[in-house]
């Protein structure tokens, strides 16, 4: 396995719908277009996740706005990555008033990836900023490709 895949892979009756729409968009934006997935199928209100394989590591940018960095966890169990939020705190004081229009939502959720061979689970590092969690996921250094010098 070259890439970090979703984990478990689970199967929707949307997926050949999302499949078809996703190949429609892919046509006229490239493959790089917003699955149609994110907007109506089993990702549809998850966070949004950027991957970028890259000579030495795995780049993954998660959008998080609104989010706090101390309600975010991330772990690595065997060759699985969960990235999880629990129900960002709200403050409980009568003087707030009551909402007349609530459109934003904040919940919890949990992502979980499934890392490649060549992933090293020891050697992920994390950021957070403005709203976006970072995690630099290096290649093991046997699995990088280097250059072989041919003596004559």
């Amino acid at each position: 396995m070259k890439t970090i895949t979703l984990y478990p892979s689970l199967e929707n009756v949307m997926d050949d719908f999302n499949q078809y729409v996703d190949s429609f968009f892919n046509d006229f934006h490239g493959s790089h277009a917003a699955p149609a997935s994110r907007l109506f199928g089993r990702n549809a209100g998850l966070p949004a996740v950027d991957l970028r394989d890259t000579e030495n590591a795995y780049v993954m940018d998660v959008e998080l706005p609104g989010y706090e960095e101390k309600t975010i966890q991330v772990h690595v169990d065997g060759g699985r990555l969960t990235i999880e939020s629990g129900q960002q705190e709200k403050a409980s004081n009568k003087d707030e008033g009551r909402y007349l229009i609530k459109e934003r939502a904040s919940r919890s959720f949990s992502r979980v990836f499934q890392l490649p061979e060549n992933a090293d689970p020891a050697a992920i590092t994390a950021s957070f900023k403005n709203g976006v969690l970072s995690l630099e996921i290096k290649k093991r250094a046997e699995a990088q490709k280097r250059l072989i010098q041919i003596n004559s």
